[in-house]
C-alpha cells in the first residue's frame, strides 16, 4: 500500500484528532509543567500524560499496519492499538474516580474515543478482508 494514501484514511484522521485532544488534556492537567520530575507531578498529571503518550502511539501504529505487507504484522499492530485504547479508557476512568471537576473534558475525550473506535472497527475489518 502506498504511504500517501494513509492521510485519506478516516481512522488515521481520527487518530490524529484523538492525539491532539489527548495532548491538550495532558497540558491542562499538568499545571506544574515539564520542569518538574515525574515524582513531583500529581496523579492527575501523570495519568493525563499517560493518555497523551498512548494516544500519540496510535497514528504511528496505524501507519505501520497500513504499510506492512504481512498480515501477521498488521494484526499485531491492530492488537496493540486495541490495548492502547483499553488503557486510555482506563485512564479516563481513573481521572474521573480521582474526582476531577472538569468532567466535560473527559466527556469530550470519550466522544472522540467512540468516533475513533467506529472508524477503527471498519478499518480493521478491511485489513483482514483485503488479505482473504
Amino acid at each position: 500500500m502506498e504511504k500517501n494514501g494513509i492521510n485519506s484514511l478516516p481512522v488515521y484522521k481520527n487518530s490524529l484528532v484523538l492525539r491532539d485532544l489527548s495532548g491538550a488534556l495532558a497540558h491542562y492537567f499538568s499545571s506544574e509543567g515539564k520542569a518538574f520530575s515525574r515524582r513531583t507531578l500529581g496523579l492527575r498529571a501523570i495519568i493525563a500524560e499517560s493518555i497523551a503518550t498512548d494516544a500519540s502511539l496510535i497514528p504511528v501504529t496505524i501507519e505501520k499496519a497500513y504499510t506492512s505487507n504481512s498480515l501477521h504484522n498488521r494484526l499485531k499492530n491492530v492488537t496493540f492499538i486495541t490495548i492502547i485504547m483499553r488503557n486510555i479508557i482506563s485512564y479516563c476512568n481513573g481521572l474521573e474516580k480521582d474526582g476531577i471537576k472538569e468532567k466535560e473534558y473527559l466527556h469530550l475525550l470519550r466522544k472522540e474515543i467512540k468516533t475513533f473506535q467506529k472508524s477503527f472497527k471498519k478499518w480493521r475489518k478491511s485489513l483482514v478482508s483485503n488479505e482473504s
